[in-house]
């Protein structure tokens, strides 16, 4: 069994900052990519960055600049901070893992976090 839980959202106004984390835990040996995703109100959820497991980093133009994604493998923790936040960030972040390889050697993808949410609003 392979979970990701979320934490670290909020309310915070236009401008401000947060630090979301998103810890993994279960018979985990290795996890390749992972990704931010976000989804707000009546539209579809959508990609914000990703990471891979040599720590490249990608992110969607809206957000470049101002967020960064980052990963602790020792922790099997991720983390995404958020600068200059702006009302358009108002979402639910979800954690993704693409690729996660058990003790046991099975593989599990596409695994999905439960989500928090970020409100940025004044």
């Amino acid at each position: 069994q392979v979970q990701l839980v979320e934490s670290g959202g909020g309310l915070v106004q236009p401008g401000g900052s947060l630090r979301l984390s998103c810890a993994a835990s279960g018979t985990i040996f290795s996890i390749n990519t992972m990704g931010w995703y976000r989804q707000a109100p009546g539209k579809e959820r959508e990609w914000v960055a990703s990471i891979t497991s040599d720590d490249s980093t990608n992110y969607t133009n809206s957000v470049k600049g101002r967020f960064t994604i980052s990963r602790d493998n020792a922790k099997k923790t991720l983390y995404l901070q958020m600068n200059s936040l702006k009302p358009e960030d108002t979402a639910v972040y979800y954690c993704n893992a693409g690729w996660v390889i058990t003790v046991g050697g099975k593989n599990k993808y596409n695994v999905w976090g439960q989500g928090t949410q970020v409100t940025v609003s004044s």
